[in-house]
């Protein structure tokens, strides 16, 4: 299918007016668009600007809230319980981590839930708000949405995606930040092949019979249609971790496991997400850190290529080459385009006001 390119400048300022016609104020639907263009920079087009056309039918529907602001629910300090109040995940998710980063910063350490966020959209963006602030952080989420993935041995979703992520600051070079889906495809990712027509990988997909399958169809059927079931990554190994995003992400923290009890939403995924957030500086270790860190990585890169590979890279290294790669332009599929100009439109009927068709922006 047809890609687009359009200008990145362009298209934040469109995801920043859509948000502002719909009743966002000017910070969320700035830290909204900071974070859907800053996923499509860092080459994650799942957790881009794709979401759009989602988050507005959430916010027709009334399950999306605009212009939330987070409550604690409980504070002993070192440890919150926050409430996200259903309010847009890239704006309270980001007041949740600046409390996490402030009281890392006081006391070392700090342990945080958030429960009750709409899509939290990218996790590594999170991550990446506390490694800017010189701060460790790791992240098990769980979504509430319809089941997507099935467990290790079964042939029906009973989960979703659930992302684990952690975020090392590493003194005189680039981060590390791994950040990955715990099934063999983020859901993201499913959708983008769908509007693009083409297959995904073996062993990611099963069709409604519970057979290996690479039509991404099989997720997105005709109404009244069973889905098929995204599969683990690593077999069980990404199902174990995938429950445990689960219990601590969403039963910890108060929130919602999936389960047809809470999954009565029509367009909307509510996260809920533990992150443990401290300051690695506390640990007496700095010195060292650095130069160890260093050393271990000359070694792993100086292993022989295999065929076919131009480099070792680190965990963190392909979104810094994609940020290069789309600083002045975002490839967008004609599946996803037409959502997006849809969705303007909607909002245009809603509110009578709306920064018109995104295809408007295309680079001839």
């Amino acid at each position: 299918m047809t890609e687009h390119l359009i200008p990145t400048a362009d298209l934040h300022r469109w995801v920043v007016d859509i948000f502002l016609a719909a009743g966002s104020d000017e910070r969320e639907a700035k830290l909204t668009a900071d974070h859907l263009v800053g996923a499509n920079l860092a080459g994650h087009d799942s957790h881009g600007v794709g979401m759009v056309p989602r988050y507005v039918s959430s916010w027709l529907a009334d399950e999306l809230q605009l212009n939330q602001h987070v409550d604690v629910e409980q504070d002993s300090g070192t440890m919150l319980t926050i409430n996200g109040r259903r309010g847009m995940g890239q704006a309270v998710t980001h007041e949740a981590m600046d409390l996490a980063i402030a009281r890392a910063r006081q006391h070392g350490v700090c342990v945080m839930g958030l429960k009750n966020s709409h899509h939290l959209g990218r996790v590594g963006h999170w991550a990446e708000q506390a490694v800017a602030q010189g701060m460790v952080s790791v992240h098990f989420v769980n979504a509430v949405s319809f089941p997507v993935v099935a467990p290790h041995g079964g042939t029906q979703a009973r989960i979703v995606t659930n992302p684990f992520t952690v975020g090392i600051p590493v003194p005189g070079r680039e981060p590390i930040l791994l950040d990955f889906a715990t099934s063999a495809l983020a859901m993201g990712k499913v959708r983008v092949a769908h509007n693009k027509q083409v297959k995904v990988p073996d062993n990611s997909l099963l069709d409604r019979h519970g057979q290996p399958t690479t039509d991404p169809g099989v997720i997105f059927p005709p109404a009244g249609t069973p889905r098929g079931a995204l599969l683990p990554f690593a077999g069980h190994k990404g199902y174990a971790l995938a429950m445990v995003c689960e219990l601590l992400g969403a039963a910890l923290t108060g929130g919602e496991t999936t389960r047809p009890a809470n999954t009565t939403m029509k367009h909307a995924i509510w996260n809920n997400m533990l992150a443990v957030v401290f300051d690695p500086q506390r640990m007496g270790t700095a010195d060292m850190f650095g130069d160890e860190v260093n050393a271990f990585v000359d070694w792993v890169q100086s292993a022989p290529l295999r065929e076919g590979f131009d480099d070792i890279m680190l965990p963190g290294e392909p979104e810094q080459r994609s940020r290069r790669a789309r600083a002045e332009r975002i490839p967008i599929d004609s599946g996803t385009l037409t959502q997006m100009d849809e969705a303007a439109a909607a909002v245009q009927q809603a509110r009578g006001t709306s920064p018109g068709p995104l295809s408007v922006l295309e680079i001839r």
